[in-house]
């Protein structure tokens, strides 16, 4: 495997609410992105609670999983539901907190199958040779307009209720967490991303990035700085493994 991750704050905000994870190990690699939301820091809380989760459930669960004693899916969901549990509670114990949450596209491979963990608006895409796939689905309020043909792709663009997602971790006591898997093939190019670098930079853009560089951590550096550029508005993160057999 080949990887590569980069985050910056932007141009606009304060602070970074945003967390990455990856955990380097070819045998099992495991990597996510996580945008988090609310005020007084809620948000770079919430996130960075479910990036520590997800690192600790690595930790204890690795020889369980390469084993096939247990389930790689119920592995994801499990510790997806451990990050809700605990930014839930954490935001009933802290006042300053209530209502934080925090998007996350989480995934593991093993066996050449991309198993991904998913709730809220950032994204995981699939680059195969010159063709970009977005694999995930936006929890979101103008995704679901889009989904009913209420909006049209043109007005989703600039939609004023763009930033308004209908799920994510820890702002209920139970998350809805899609679970699903991709079948990769050798040279894939995979990419978790929060929507601060989607909303600045296009498909299009992003597919000619990759198609172009060699280097994976170049892609992301690459990604993140057109976003600034384009107006850096929000935080951007952008994770790249290359799936190499």
């Amino acid at each position: 495997m080949k990887y590569g991750a980069c985050t910056d704050v932007g141009k606009v905000r304060k602070s970074n609410q945003d967390s990455y994870y990856i955990n380097y190990n070819d045998s099992l690699p495991v990597f996510a992105v996580a945008d988090g939301m609310g005020g007084h820091n809620g948000g770079e809380i919430a996130s960075s609670i479910t990036v520590e989760v997800i690192k600790n459930n690595v930790d204890i669960y690795f020889n369980r999983v390469m084993e096939e004693k247990y389930n790689i899916e119920k592995f994801i969901r499990k510790t997806l539901e451990l990050s809700n549990e605990e930014i839930y509670n954490t935001a009933k114990k802290n006042k300053e907190y209530k209502g934080m949450g925090t998007t996350v596209t989480m995934g593991a491979i093993i066996n050449d199958i991309l198993y991904i963990g998913h709730i809220g608006d950032s994204r995981a895409y699939i680059l195969r040779g010159d063709t970009i796939k977005k694999i995930t689905e936006d929890h979101s309020l103008v995704a679901e307009l889009l989904k009913k043909g209420s909006i049209t792709k043109e007005e989703a663009i600039n939609h004023p209720q763009k930033n308004i997602i209908t799920r994510a971790l820890g702002t209920d006591k139970n998350a809805d967490i899609d679970i699903f898997s991709y079948c990769l093939e050798k040279n894939d190019v995979i990419l978790f991303c929060t929507d601060g670098l989607t909303n600045m930079i296009n498909e299009d853009e992003i597919r000619e990035v990759i198609n172009n560089s060699i280097e994976i951590q170049e892609v992301c550096e690459t990604l993140v700085n057109i976003a600034n550029e384009n107006g850096g508005y929000d935080n951007s993160t952008a994770v790249i493994i290359k799936f190499v057999k």
